[in-house]
């Protein structure tokens, strides 16, 4: 069965849909049973066009604390009053951080307008810098600085920011999301997160290993997986609203145990994907899988779009001085997410670990295992047979020690 088959012209429920992944097509929106929204909210890039409201509860905060709003903005004051009144929350204003600053720790959730450009001293960072569509990358930055956790840009992103405030009182677990990049090209990044996904689920983890580089010619290449049945993310560029963690499992094509999105392997032109639709995509899979591992690619692009979700990142760099400045370049763009080196190299490079560390600016957090064959893996789709060698698990395990008790591996036999 090609690629093109997966999804027919005419309704078949042999087949995954991605008009179900829409909430307005679904019959409940929500993760699987006993799985919550996450329980550590990482910035986030844009939340899903639409209106605040909705079916139910779901839009409902608990009762408690107040939602804080830190803005003199008065056409950003309105938007989000109209958010947190659907959402049924009450809403204090403040129009500076001097005035809010007596009311910050205290609120079950800190929004910052865009207008803000300093925090008040000795005070947890925002969730959310909310802004307008218009402003442009200026807004990352402005996150950046800030600290802040999320960038919700309004009002395409209200029905997003609601739900997100009534997560954010009534948190739950979730699962981490690692983010794996390369310093520089051809650093490797794509061998490293195939290798730590294959590793988590031969853990028993539930994993999801995300393809997030348009250009990069389709990581189901790497997996010889062009062939398996599932969505990929052409198939999902119109996906709105709250999706079903449980649907897209269920929609996503399966690899080495773990679950995988990929761009198809084609030579069509990558199809559109907008920050509405990966933001949710990401949100779903939070909250389906244990861990999400996300190939970012390089650049500024893939790094706004898929960064700012992570938990942590980690950046693949060949023991190579050009490797190392370049990874400087590339950390430039980082968002304020904890992030660590996986050195690729040989034992006695004459670049070591310590030196890459000081240059690049990042504490070494594993070592890729220089493999012989590994090029060639790639090209014919053997990557997976080479990650059950002992160095490669070795390499994964140590990964996968650093993002939690959830997920320590050691290495097992």
């Amino acid at each position: 069965m090609s690629r093109h088959q997966l999804i027919p012209s005419h309704p078949d429920p042999s087949h995954p849909d991605p008009s179900h992944l829409d909430p307005s097509h679904a019959g409940a929106a929500g993760g699987p049973e006993g799985a919550g929204p996450p329980g550590r909210l990482r910035p986030h890039v844009l939340g899903p066009a639409g209106t605040a409201g909705g079916d139910g509860d779901a839009w409902l905060p608990a009762s408690g604390e107040d939602i804080l709003l830190v803005t003199s903005s008065p056409v950003l004051r309105a938007e989000v009053e109209r958010i947190v009144a659907a959402a049924g929350a009450q809403l204090r204003v403040a129009a500076n951080p001097a005035e809010g600053g007596r009311h910050w720790d205290g609120a079950a959730a800190v929004l910052v307008g865009s207008d803000i450009r300093e925090l008040p001293p000795r005070r947890r960072a925002p969730a959310v810098l909310v802004g307008l569509d218009g402003e442009g990358d200026s807004l990352w930055h402005l996150a950046a600085v800030l600290g802040a956790e999320r960038v919700a840009v309004l009002p395409d992103a209200a029905a997003w920011l609601a739900d997100h405030l009534s997560r954010s009182r009534s948190p739950g677990p979730g699962g981490v999301i690692l983010g794996v990049t390369g310093g520089c090209g051809g650093a490797g990044a794509t061998t490293a997160a195939i290798w730590i996904a294959q590793a988590a689920a031969g853990l028993g983890a539930r994993v999801l290993l995300v393809d997030g580089d348009p250009w990069g010619g389709g990581l189901e290449l790497a997996l010889a997986a062009e062939e398996n049945p599932g969505l990929r993310w052409p198939d999902l560029s119109e996906a709105r609203g709250s999706i079903d963690p449980i649907q897209l499992a269920d929609s996503l094509p399966v690899a080495g145990g773990f679950s995988f999105l990929s761009w198809p392997a084609t030579r069509e032109q990558p199809v559109p994907v907008a920050a509405a639709a990966t933001a949710g995509i990401l949100d779903a899979a939070r909250r389906g899988y244990e861990l999400v591992v996300v190939d970012i690619g390089r650049g500024a692009d893939p790094i706004h779009t898929f960064a700012w979700d992570c938990d942590r990142i980690a950046m693949v760099v060949p023991a190579q001085l050009k490797a190392a400045v370049a990874a400087v370049r590339l950390l430039q763009e980082f968002p304020p997410v904890e992030a660590g080196l996986l050195v690729r190299g040989k034992p006695g490079a004459a670049l070591d670990g310590p030196l890459i560390a000081e240059a690049i600016g990042l504490p070494v957090q594993g070592r890729v295992p220089e493999l012989r064959g590994v090029a060639g893996a790639m090209e014919s789709g053997r990557l997976l047979e080479l990650g059950k060698r002992r160095a490669v698990r070795h390499f994964a395990a140590s990964v996968l020690d650093l993002l939690g008790d959830g997920l320590a591996a050691g290495e097992r036999e």
